[in-house]
């Protein structure tokens, strides 16, 4: 079994563009800034995690987001279940994929996927979705992304049930929380208050 590829599918912080969701409770500027602390988070902790290639596949300009002993690629084109898959499918062995909602995320999340007994693992999200998806052989994603409905309250059990109808085995990972609303990122800040994220949310004085 060859080692793990991590990808990491983020959006450039840009305001505007990222966490809007956060406003107004914060500023476009602000959201952006809060944007920018997860995915440094989630990038540091694919950092500590031994990882036989680390992919960030970015939406935006990549510009001040190189990193050492990773590759850079832009995302594929359409909406996010065939950026998703197309991310996927570039592996060349086992692949795990996170977003940059989750600055929470430590090695040990990502570790859990255990390739030599299940073909797959999904990271479900309290709001319903998930965070992170895996495969054995990336050759799969093709036919289990693309068609699943994205950023709804059940996109992490249709993703679930499509991996399982192509007979896959499925593992089940940590449960985590997406931060999308003002709410959600407080809570996530409390969860790991030594993250950049949390730093960040609280120097901008977010009533509590």
């Amino acid at each position: 079994m060859r080692p793990l590829t991590v990808v990491v599918l983020a959006k450039r912080p840009r305001p505007g563009a990222v966490k809007t969701r956060l406003v107004p409770s914060l500023t476009h500027s602000e959201a952006a800034d809060v944007a920018a602390a997860a995915l440094t988070d989630t990038l540091a902790a694919v950092d500590r995690t031994p990882a036989h290639r680390r992919v960030l596949a970015l939406d935006g300009d990549p510009v001040g987001w190189e990193r050492p002993g990773w590759s850079v690629v832009p995302q594929a084109t359409g909406g996010l279940d065939r950026r998703i898959a197309a991310a996927l499918a570039a592996a060349s062995g086992p692949v795990l994929l996170v977003g940059m909602d989750t600055p929470q995320l430590q090695p040990a999340h990502l570790l859990a996927f255990d390739p030599g007994r299940y073909d797959a693992a999904l990271g479900p999200a309290t709001d319903g979705g998930y965070w992170a998806i895996g495969l054995r052989d990336p050759r799969w994603a093709g036919a289990v992304v693309p068609g699943v409905p994205m950023s709804r309250a059940d996109t992490g059990a249709v993703q679930r049930d499509r991996l399982r109808a192509a007979g896959l085995t499925v593992q089940l990972l940590p449960q985590l929380t997406d931060v999308d609303t003002i709410e959600t990122a407080e809570v996530v800040a409390r969860a790991a208050p030594s993250t950049r994220f949390a730093a960040t949310l609280t120097s901008l004085r977010v009533p509590r």
